[in-house]
């Protein structure tokens, strides 16, 4: 009894083996037409191998007489996918035509149905005292069978051999996997099957179909695969499951009786669909996880090649706007003589212009350094104070002109900080106050400076206001409020993304608060002193 199941373990293992190979191929690539004919062909081979040790197993004459037409007729869709396999092998699709495809189906299937028949195999002729066959009688047909099954096979190996003749580097490779595995299978199968049977009348390997079919089943798992490895935790939960299957299949050999053997297969075949579903489920959460590192790859790579399709854009326009914006300088302040008073206002209008171009053209070029980090800071300490004041005193005719009001309120002494003057200069103190007289239509601003353990920047405004759906958005890329566009048509919406950029830089903090629409604004600016 442990002889006879110890031959049916190694047939179970090697089953286990085949099915988790298919199932982690299939898995692997559901849409590849490889391995879904790879999966076929490890399911009709356990299939086929399982009847082949039953036919070894003792039964009634008649009973062993339908096993070995069941493995005939198992044995032609078993060459038909051996020879599908090595035509699509490693392609995605199959490459044969509709009707060359469906006619061969139909020639093997019809085959198939002819080894059922008693005009393939026609009766019983010998059994050992068990009920073993030993010898059956051929009927007519037999030849047809013989026949088409050497078609399939040896056009299979002959196709194999030319695509790996004709391969080169990685498909070479593949094919060389694959035709080892071929080799091995065949040795085993010439060597057991028929010499040790025929030469040496030594038949007890032949129940071990499953074991010798086993080394072309690995070679081509690991050759559909083989460059583009399996992620470590796919590969360590097949070989968790595969050695679970392995000590439930264990349990066979110790069976006292039928009932107990088919019990514990049956635990095994759960053990078995329950491992494949396992991993499948690795599966796809690696390569779910694979499918968003890429999307997040392609994004970075697109948005850098934006990145620097703006930057080089932005510096272009920036050139031709500076090479105008002297051009009317030159033609307002009188440097080419004197024009007309026509011509001088259109100079002065479209000066004006091509100033708030090259503010505009200056913004995106810093939001896009400062976004790709090149943008350098100098580091040096100032008087902040004095930035303020001498901000207020250059937009103060600005707000003149909209008859806003600026209450400018500094604290006594120095106000000095580590950082980078003209950025904040720029960037945050003169956009802050800039922005507060465009979005004021009438009313006042307050600007103050106090200081403690930090500085403290504020600009109070009576304008537009803000909703708290254009807060969530007020310091982000090109972030703009609902309405502020109408207020302002000039925004860029880059402004206060670099205030916020240029603050950060520093170790500070800015934020804005609101009341809602209509009831002003405050942004807040706090900065560590020197």
């Amino acid at each position: 009894m442990i002889a006879l199941n110890l031959d049916l373990l190694s047939v179970g293992i090697t089953a286990a083996g085949i099915g988790l190979l298919g199932f982690t191929v299939f898995f692997n690539n559901i849409k590849s037409t490889t391995n879904r004919v790879f999966l076929i062909f490890s399911l009709i081979t356990i299939v086929w191998s399982a009847a082949n040790y039953l036919q070894y197993q003792p039964s009634a004459p008649e009973t062993g007489l339908w096993i070995v037409r069941i493995i005939t007729f198992l044995g032609c869709w078993h060459a038909f996918s051996f020879f599908l396999l090595c035509y699509v092998f490693p392609e995605e699709r199959l490459g044969m035509g509709r009707k060359v495809f469906w006619g061969l189906f139909t020639i093997v299937g019809l085959t198939a149905l002819l080894t059922l028949s008693p005009f393939v195999f026609q009766n019983v002729r010998e059994a050992t005292a068990d009920g073993v066959v030993t010898q059956i009688q051929n009927g007519p047909l037999i030849p047809i069978f013989g026949v088409l099954v050497i078609f399939l096979i040896g056009t299979g190996i002959i196709t194999l051999a030319r695509k790996a003749w004709r391969g080169e580097g990685l498909r070479r490779r593949q094919f060389a996997m694959m035709g080892a595995g071929t080799l091995i299978t065949f040795a085993c199968i010439v060597t057991f099957n028929l010499i040790l049977p025929a030469a040496y009348d030594n038949a007890r390997f032949l129940p071990l179909s499953a074991v010798f079919i086993f080394p072309f089943i690995a070679c081509t798992a690991y050759a559909i695969f083989r460059y583009r490895m399996l992620n470590i935790k796919v590969l360590a939960t097949e070989i968790v499951a595969f050695l679970l299957s392995i000590a439930t299949l264990a349990q066979v050999m110790f069976s006292a009786d039928a009932v107990e053997m088919l019990f514990h297969m049956s635990i095994f075949g759960l053990v078995l669909a329950f491992s494949i579903l396992m991993v499948r489920s690795v599966i796809q959460e690696v390569r779910q996880r694979e499918v968003i590192e890429q999307q997040a790859l392609e994004l970075e790579v697109a948005n850098k090649q934006q990145e620097n399709l703006l930057h080089f854009i932005s510096h272009e326009v920036k050139g031709y706007l500076t090479e105008s914006q002297a051009g009317f300088a030159a033609i307002v302040e009188g440097d080419l003589g004197p024009v007309s008073d026509k011509i001088k206002t259109m100079a002065t209008t479209a000066l004006s212009g091509v100033r708030r171009g090259v503010t505009t053209v200056m913004e995106i070029l810093d939001a896009s350094n400062l976004k790709k980090g090149t943008m350098a800071f100098a580091r040096k300490p100032f008087d902040i104070k004095e930035t303020v004041r001498k901000v207020v005193e250059e937009l103060k005719p600005d707000a003149d002109a909209k008859g806003v009001r600026i209450d400018l309120s500094l604290g006594e002494g120095k106000y000095v900080i580590f950082g980078d003057e003209e950025k904040l200069h720029h960037h945050v103190i003169r956009n802050l106050i800039d922005n507060a007289i465009k979005y004021t239509p009438k009313g006042s601003i307050g600007v103050k400076l106090t200081d403690g353990k930090i500085v403290r920047f504020a600009v109070q405004d009576s304008g537009v206001g803000i909703t708290a759906e254009d807060m969530a958005h007020l310091f982000t890329e090109g972030g703009h409020g609902k309405d502020a566009i109408k207020v302002n048509v000039h925004s860029t919406g880059y402004g206060l993304y670099i205030a916020k950029q240029v603050v950060d830089a520093h170790r500070g903090k800015i934020w804005a608060e609101s009341r809602g629409p209509g009831t002003g604004s405050t942004f807040v600016v706090e900065l560590p002193l020197h």
